[in-house]
């Protein structure tokens, strides 16, 4: 015994030596303990796979008589149930193919709502569902199925998707499902598919009797005087039986540890795998609805008003969970690190906050560790950290400069002693409004074709027929890209030319079709063995909101040619990349770079003229509507404001009535916009010179918005209050996918359909991630 206690010793010192913020940690948690925020705590750190500091603190208990805090105490893990038993158990049977996340929760529980509910399985898991956060608890009930019936029938406060609203009903429902599905309660799951599998022996519901002495009590009982020890501190819980979803699980913190461990090693533990690695990134990563700030995964917190436990400098992408008695687990992938911090802090009353401790204890863990969060300037260095492993170097604000700039800058050296084709129109100028046609002549490059895309070499032209022309300052022939039978070069176009070169500024939406005028004729210089150079521009609207429906091969289009989001957050040249790497195009491809523009900027902070892209493409608000506005602007009788002062910012027709519209899209809450009635009289296009009902948006929160949420929710509107009025058939190369059609036809709520786009969209950011040029 001796011996293993020397040994013992010995284990801890060295965790306390290779924790160098051991001192710090000490400090915060006796200072709370000294200034009776809680009676005592259990600190455990692990990092790259060792327990680097486990040290307890304080008192176990304060009454009856006092107990001192040991490593090995026993909490109630509250909410922690949440993480600890009921995800891991839909984890396990998401795996087993008996659950799907956007299925109704109707499916599994046929009485919820009366069997009609739109909530899904990933709303009560990210607690999107509009459910209230707790159950009546006046007057007093019991009893399992009780608690079971009163979450069936308890009426949301909102529809799903709109709000977060944290909610321990969401959980009871869950674990509900897990029963239903598995024919086992969910203590019994838990312990039989987690627990015992990752030798958690004393993790469990319903602690026996001979656990008691090393349980940490909570608050005092008002019913017996004396404070509630192995008995759930959580009032639904205990009504309940003391077995829920949401609250119930007693646990230590060694076996968080091996829950964590598992965890970072991506579902393995022992050699024995729980999970696959997909299943915990899944479940791990953001899953909540893409125009919302808040960020939770299935089950877990990242970014929230309860993230306290991340503290300052975990990089959002880590994750954890909280309880309400005062425990805490935050694990970060990123530096293969777990912060565990346990407490009672409700011992013996309730009232007192444990989230700053949380914080700084986990800034303390994360200083130690030299992790640095996203957005934090590393002192000395013109560097930022974008991201896990992410760094670019900070230019001056404002002083993008594009493609065109930097190879302006090197007297286009690369072009010299060729023969170019220019790909261009009125966007190719510089960053003073110098035109690359002139700068490439000036600097003594031999410019011998022009090529225009729709609208023509000066974006004035509107119509399906534009013809070959010259430009008038050069002289040069200017090849038409937009005719009806030509949206390619030819090789007659081709005699005189070595080399293309492609500058054209993008609105960043999959239906603008220069990108595809760049594609196709990729693919046409990849037949000729010719140098395709790509000058890069910014994306407009940002290169980090990716958002709607994926393109489906078999409607491929001049208005979308590659399988990517309706909103696809990438510049041209990084698109030439992906499409060139993942199509295997061969074109002999050079992509010259932007300096100084990253991917989260949106076009007006970029110093950069605007030019308007095409003649209804008037400011940086339209571009950032038109993904959602033009997605159905192929329906007949309909506008979209061309031919008014305010293209792509207002929708319209003579059978509309701009009131009603307004209040119900404006009911729906859809994050960032909110529409008006307007009257407005198009000069051409549809309804020309006559003067029409309909609403004009306003981004109320553009980092916020989601525009082909807005496009989805417009279709849904206008066939609520007007059936048969718009054709999705006719917008089907604008929408692009069949799913999407679909559901507009079925009238399924437009948050459905983006929750469902959810997992698409994620693999194309994925995918997307290796060709990225700007971080």
């Amino acid at each position: 015994m001796r011996i293993l206690l020397v040994l013992f010793s010995a284990i801890c010192l060295y965790a306390q030596e290779a924790f160098p913020g051991a001192a710090a940690a000490d400090e915060q948690i006796n200072q709370a303990v000294k200034d009776g925020n809680i009676p005592g705590a259990v600190l455990l750190i692990g990092h790259d796979g060792k327990i680097v500091y486990r040290k307890a603190y304080g008192e176990r208990a304060l009454l009856p008589k006092p107990e001192p805090m040991t490593v090995d105490t026993i909490f109630d893990a509250a909410s922690l149930t949440k993480v600890l038993a009921t995800t891991p158990s839909i984890m396990k049977l998401f795996e087993q193919g008996k659950i799907r996340l956007d299925d109704p929760v109707t499916r599994y529980l046929p009485e919820f709502q009366d069997g009609h509910s739109p909530i899904t399985i990933r709303n009560l898991m990210t607690h999107f569902s509009g459910l209230r956060p707790d159950l009546d608890l006046k007057p007093a009930w019991s009893g399992y199925e009780t608690g079971i019936h009163r979450a069936l029938i308890d009426k949301p406060e909102y529809p799903p998707g709109v709000r977060f609203v944290y909610s321990d009903i969401n959980f009871i429902l869950l674990a509900e499902i897990v029963h239903r599905l598995s024919g086992k309660m969910l203590n019994e799951y838990a312990r039989d598919n987690v627990f015992e599998l990752l030798g958690m022996r004393e993790t469990t519901f319903l602690p026996s009797a001979a656990l008691r002495p090393r349980i940490a009590p909570t608050e005092i009982d008002t019913a017996t005087g004396q404070p509630l020890r192995g008995v759930v501190h959580d009032d639904t819980s205990r009504y309940m039986g003391g077995v829920a979803g949401h609250a119930g699980v007693f646990t230590t913190a060694d076996d968080l540890a091996r829950f964590a461990q598992m965890m970072l090693d991506r579902g393995e533990a022992n050699g024995v795998r729980l999970f696959s690695a997909a299943t915990v990134e899944k479940f791990a990563s953001p899953q909540s609805p893409a125009d919302q700030p808040i960020l939770r995964g299935l089950g877990w917190d990242i970014d929230s008003p309860y993230s306290s436990e991340r503290g300052d400098l975990f990089p959002i992408g880590s994750y954890g969970h909280t309880g309400f008695t005062g425990t805490s687990l935050w694990i970060d992938p990123f530096s293969r690190t777990y912060v565990i911090l346990l407490t009672n802090a409700v011992h013996p009353h309730r009232g007192k906050s444990v989230n700053s401790l949380r914080s700084r204890v986990a800034t303390i863990a994360a200083v130690s560790f030299g992790i640095v969060a996203p957005g934090v300037k590393l002192t000395g260095f013109n560097e930022t950290i974008v991201g896990p492993g992410l760094h670019r170097v900070v230019e001056p604000k404002g002083q993008v400069l594009t493609g065109l700039d930097v190879l302006a800058q090197q007297h286009f050296a690369p072009l010299r002693g060729k023969r170019i084709g220019l790909i261009t129109n009125q966007t190719g100028v510089d960053r003073n409004g110098k035109r690359n046609i002139d700068l490439m002549i000036a600097a003594g490059v031999n410019v011998t074709a022009l090529f225009s895309p729709e609208h023509g070499l000066f974006g004035s032209e509107d119509r399906p027929d534009i013809p070959n022309t010259k430009d008038p300052a050069t002289g040069i022939s200017v090849f038409s890209l937009f005719q009806p039978s030509t949206r390619r070069i030819t090789p007659e176009m081709l005699k005189d030319v070595d080399l293309l070169v492609f500058d054209i500024q993008d609105v960043g939406a999959r239906f603008y079709t220069y990108s595809c005028t760049m594609l196709y004729n990729m693919e046409e210089a990849a037949k000729k063995r010719l140098p395709f150079f790509v000058l890069d521009r910014p994306n407009p609207i940002t290169g980090v909101h990716v958002e709607g429906p994926m393109l489906d091969r078999d409607l491929e289009s001049f208005t979308g040619c590659f399988e990517m989001p309706l909103r696809h957050g990438l510049t041209l040249g990084e698109l030439a990349n992906m499409a060139n790497g993942e199509r295997k195009l061969g074109v002999d491809l050079h992509v010259i770079p932007m300096q100084g523009w990253n991917r989260g900027e949106w076009f007006d902070a970029t110093g950069l003229p605007w030019i308007d892209p095409s003649p209804n493409m008037r400011s940086l608000n339209a571009a950032t509507l038109y993904p959602g506005l033009a997605m159905l602007e192929n329906s007949k009788d309909y506008s979209v404001g061309r031919g008014t002062d305010a293209p792509f910012e207002q929708i319209g027709a003579d059978w509309i009535r701009g009131g009603e519209l307004a209040a119900l899209l404006n009911g729906r809450y859809i994050p960032g916009v909110r529409a008006y009635p307007t009257r407005f009289r198009p000069t051409s296009s549809n309804f020309a010179l006559k003067t029409i009902e309909g609403v004009r948006f306003v981004i109320a929160n553009r980092d916020e918005f989601d525009s082909t949420r807005l496009g989805l929710e417009i279709a849904y509107a206008l066939e609520k209050l007007y059936p048969g009025k718009i054709s999705l058939d006719a917008d089907r190369a604008l929408i692009g996918n069949h799913e999407v059609l679909a559901a507009g036809k079925n009238g399924d709520d437009p948050r459905m359909t983006v929750e469902k786009m959810r997992d698409s969209v994620a693999e194309f950011v994925r995918l997307r991630e290796k060709y990225l040029s700007y971080r």
